[in-house]
């Protein structure tokens, strides 16, 4: 009977797998066994095991991620409360700004869109639900960032680091924890450039007795949102969706 720890290696080593299968969109078995410096009839012996379930599929003697994730993925977000009471109100907002609206969350010190609603004018970005970007650089990110418990902030700056993803991106701890000084202060985040180049946002967290759940974001080009006027608009309409969503969560059906 193998042992606890080898069947957490085994656990971790199939979970590699599945990475790879993602990062490469498909491999055979040595490809996967060059990368991971293993045997291939080691490596063989997980993808026909993994072939075995609904997540992984073959085909023309490579293995491939099946669309089962996506499955997954679907049931959890529709299983989610927030999202339940957060999608008619972010459907709302677009109606009214034409812009491109989102919901993110915190999971393991990377921001991740949860849900988006898109307008016609939206940027169009790539992103989708999943995309997962550093906290640091976006403003829904630091939304949530300036809410959390300042122990888990140090966490994750120790965890994840603070990347540059553009010349305006924060890289100095000091100088993001005054800029999460300054957000609670106000009750919003705005940024622009520290992402993407021509690309601004406005934030504002979703908060619960409880802590913060996450921020919605509306996502502009960055000269609409230096106009002071239209940044305000966003804002207030950004405010009014997170306390509807807020009062529906705690108290809704």
């Amino acid at each position: 009977m193998p042992t606890d720890r080898g069947s957490l290696t085994t656990v971790t080593r199939a979970f590699e797998i599945l990475d790879l299968l993602w990062e490469l969109d498909g491999a055979g078995p040595s490809e996967l066994a060059a990368r991971m410096d293993l045997p291939d009839s080691t490596v063989y012996d997980y993808l026909r095991s993994l072939s075995e379930t609904q997540y992984v599929t073959r085909s023309d003697g490579e293995y491939r991620l099946s669309s089962y994730f996506l499955t997954i993925g679907g049931k959890m977000k529709y299983r989610n409360r927030l999202f339940q009471v957060a999608k008619p109100e972010m459907k709302r907002v677009v109606s009214e700004t034409d812009e491109l609206v989102g919901l993110t969350i915190e999971n393991d010190g990377r921001a991740v869109v949860y849900h988006q609603e898109e307008g016609q004018q939206a940027l169009s970005l790539g992103t989708y639900t999943g995309a997962a970007t550093p906290m640091h650089t976006v403003a829904t990110g630091k939304a949530i960032l300036a809410y959390l418990p300042e122990e888990r902030v140090d966490e994750i700056i120790e965890m994840r680091g603070l990347e540059e993803r553009t010349e305006h991106s924060i890289t100095d701890p000091d100088v993001l924890r005054a800029e999460l000084e300054q957000i609670r202060e106000d009750g919003y985040a705005v940024d622009w450039n520290e992402q993407v180049i021509g690309m601004g946002m406005a934030a504002v967290p979703i908060l619960v007795e409880d802590g913060v759940l996450g921020s919605f974001g509306i996502v502009v080009p960055t000269g609409r949102l230096q106009d002071e006027a239209y940044q305000a608009d966003l804002l207030q309409k950004l405010q009014e969706m997170a306390n509807t969503v807020t009062i529906n969560y705690q108290y809704g059906n």
